[in-house]
């Protein structure tokens, strides 16, 4: 998407932690929606409690400078990485925010290394998204009774 801009997001900015939280949030109520699990631990993740996360964040930025989405990763297992989330603002759903994201991610910024992800497994547009971009599908997942997760990797397969 010629229109959007990949870089790094600064969540010290009030405003775009803001922009991030609410994209969050609004993002994973509708995967909620989409695998029949409201207990996602990030739709109840307080402002603070995100920013405090561990992670590295991308953001894709609009021409005007509002954020449409964002990439969130970890350190994983033998020098890998942790794809923690992948968010887009629903109104810029169906227009390339998150494959952007993910492929600036796997080339750009974690090339050569080991990514892993996981979605609910009934998250179609997840699934789809990871398996277009050539991640292989690992083993599936119940982290609690009746939410089945699948789990994806390039390189390494991380271990779940």
């Amino acid at each position: 998407m010629s229109d959007l801009r990949i870089r790094p997001l600064d969540l010290t900015d009030d405003a775009t932690a803001a922009a991030v939280h609410r994209i969050g949030r609004a993002a994973y109520a509708v995967e909620a929606g989409l695998i029949g699990f409201d207990g996602i631990p990030a739709l109840r993740e307080s402002l603070d409690e995100m920013r405090a996360r561990p992670l590295d964040w991308l953001g894709a930025y609009s021409s005007a400078g509002a954020v449409a989405g964002f990439l969130a990763w970890g350190p994983g297992p033998d020098g890998g990485a942790e794809i923690d989330r992948l968010c887009v603002d629903p109104g810029w759903f169906r227009r390339g925010v998150a494959s952007l994201l993910l492929r600036h991610a796997l080339d750009e910024v974690l090339v050569d290394r080991p990514v892993t992800v996981t979605t609910g497994a009934v998250n179609t547009p997840a699934v789809t998204l990871y398996t277009r971009l050539e991640l292989t599908r690992g083993p599936d997942f119940s982290p609690v009774p009746g939410l089945v997760m699948a789990s994806f990797h390039r390189g390494r397969a991380g271990g779940r």
